[in-house]
C-alpha cells in the first residue's frame, strides 16, 4: 500500500483541539484540505505526521509548539501611543490590525491590552505558543 513521502499531494482531513478538548479548526464541514508534503503549507508537525500514511489511515498527532507556530516572542509584543493609530479604528483587547514594517511588508497584529494612552499589540502568531492536537485521516492522494 502506497505511503506518503515529500513531495505527494494528499488530501487530508482534520480536526484541531486545544489540550482542554475545545476545537479550533476543522476540515469536516468544508472538505478535507490538499497539501503538498515538503513544501510548508501547513506547519511541520501537521506536516511531518503525514509522512508514512496510507489513504484511510488515521492518526492523533500533538504538537509541541516548536512544530506548530513557534514559541511565543516577547520581542514582538509594541506599546506604541493610541494617538499613533487612526482614530476612527475602534480599538478593544482581541482587535486585529495590519501595518507595514520597515522593509515594508504586512505584519499582523492583535491588541492585547489598553493602559491609558498606551496600546499594547502582539505580532505573534494567534496560536505562538499553544500545544495542539489533529486528528488527521488520509483521504488519498492527488494525481
Amino acid at each position: 500500500m502506497r505511503q506518503v513521502t515529500n513531495g505527494d499531494k494528499v488530501r487530508v482531513h482534520y480536526v484541531g483541539t486545544f489540550p482542554d478538548g475545545t476545537e479550533f479548526d476543522s476540515s469536516t464541514e468544508r472538505g478535507p484540505i490538499e497539501v503538498t508534503v515538503g513544501n510548508g503549507e501547513v506547519v511541520a508537525g501537521f506536516e511531518n505526521a503525514l509522512i508514512g500514511m496510507a489513504e484511510g489511515e488515521s492518526k492523533s498527532v500533538t504538537l509541541e509548539p516548536e512544530n506548530a507556530y513557534g514559541p511565543h516572542d516577547p520581542e514582538l509584543l509594541h506599546v506604541v501611543e493610541r494617538s499613533r493609530i487612526p482614530a476612527e479604528i475602534d480599538l478593544q483587547v482581541g482587535t486585529l490590525l495590519q501595518a507595514s514594517n520597515d522593509s515594508g511588508h504586512q505584519v499582523n497584529l492583535q491588541v492585547v491590552a489598553l493602559e491609558g494612552d498606551d496600546v499594547t499589540m502582539d505580532a505573534n502568531h494567534p496560536m505562538a505558543g499553544k500545544t495542539l492536537n489533529f486528528e488527521l485521516s488520509l483521504v488519498g492522494f492527488v494525481s
